[in-house]
């Protein structure tokens, strides 16, 4: 019962609707938000703003984790590989659904771009173009 919390989507714009408690028994059931499923942030008002942010978050922290990505003496080949196979999925996990915006491929590619720099071990103070 003190897990039990409940999300209610927006599938309409009904206007004048009012918030109704939910009830299990005697006891009030909080509302979220948002709250995560299978890995994906589902939210309320049918935006995946969290999801993005939360994609991203979850790459930056494989970096380093990883010991492939993070080795010096590990070779580019190896790293693509690995970049392809592990860090590419984890970002884009779920999108296939995503009512996606300009902002939200700009975030995705601003953090492609910076982990593939990273493999590279490239600043932006080397001022290597994309």
């Amino acid at each position: 019962m003190t897990n039990t919390e409940y999300l209610k989507c927006k599938f309409s714009v009904v206007t004048g609707e009012a918030d109704i408690n939910v009830r299990l028994d005697s006891q009030v059931i909080p509302k979220r938000g948002s709250f995560k499923y299978l890995g994906s942030v589902i939210q309320g008002d049918e935006e995946i703003d969290e999801d993005v942010t939360h994609r991203i978050r979850v790459v930056d922290e494989m970096k380093p984790e990883s010991g492939v990505l993070c080795d010096k003496n590990m070779p580019p080949k190896l790293k693509s590989q690995f970049y392809k196979a592990t860090v590419r999925p984890a970002i884009l996990y779920g999108e296939e659904c995503w009512p996606v915006k300009n902002s939200h491929i700009q975030k995705m590619n601003v953090a492609e771009i910076r982990i593939l720099r990273w493999m590279c071990e490239h600043t932006r103070l080397d001022k290597i173009r994309n």
